[in-house]
């Protein structure tokens, strides 16, 4: 019984991270339009004296996209900021790098997404009934559509959180927290 259930829980963490893992490469080829973007501005303000409000706002909602729906791939790949002076610290063990991921998403990342989550949407809402867009002339319509993505950006990223909740718990039943070469190492030569 706890054989299947742990088989399920690796086919739902694996399923989230596949998602994840496309979700991510899809979003990165938002990086090229962006690129391509850039420099046809570019090339349109200062060679030709021709620039676009419209353009240049939707090369800062590309930015934004880039970011917000990049966020769960980076968790995924572990690519995000933190203090790694303990966390990548030679006598860390693998387990105890779990306990730290699954108290860290279970006590900050989940909490704090699901208060991103449940604030923004009266934001888009917002924009959305009153139909918001650009205040510049020549901008961009349909606001709504760009604040959208902050509560979809925590959505993605509770959906990882789920999966790295998974994978720490199955590290953490797994191992014994056993010390790492490192610690072996330094234990073998302080008793030299």
């Amino acid at each position: 019984m706890a054989s299947q259930r742990n088989n399920l829980l690796a086919r739902v963490a694996g399923g989230i991270e596949s998602f994840g893992e496309w979700s991510g490469r899809t979003v990165s080829w938002l990086t090229l339009l962006l690129v391509l973007l850039v420099s046809y501005d570019v090339t349109m303000r200062y060679l030709f004296q021709e620039g676009s409000v419209a353009l240049q706002e939707l090369e800062w909602h590309l930015f934004a996209l880039i970011f917000l729906l990049g966020s769960a791939y980076t968790l995924k790949h572990d690519g995000h900021v933190r203090v790694d002076l303990l966390y990548r610290a030679r006598w860390m063990s693998d387990r105890r790098r779990a306990w730290i991921d699954l108290f860290g998403t279970l006590f900050f990342l989940l909490p704090f997404s699901i208060l991103i989550i449940y604030s923004a949407w009266p934001f888009v809402e917002n924009a959305y009934i009153l139909n918001e867009h650009s205040p510049d002339p020549g901008g961009l319509p349909y606001r709504y559509l760009i604040k959208m993505m902050i509560p979809l950006c925590f959505v993605l990223l509770v959906i990882q959180g789920v999966a790295m909740i998974i994978r720490s718990a199955q590290k953490i039943a797994a191992q014994d927290d056993e010390p790492s070469p490192a610690e072996n190492k330094m234990s073998k030569e302080h008793d030299a």
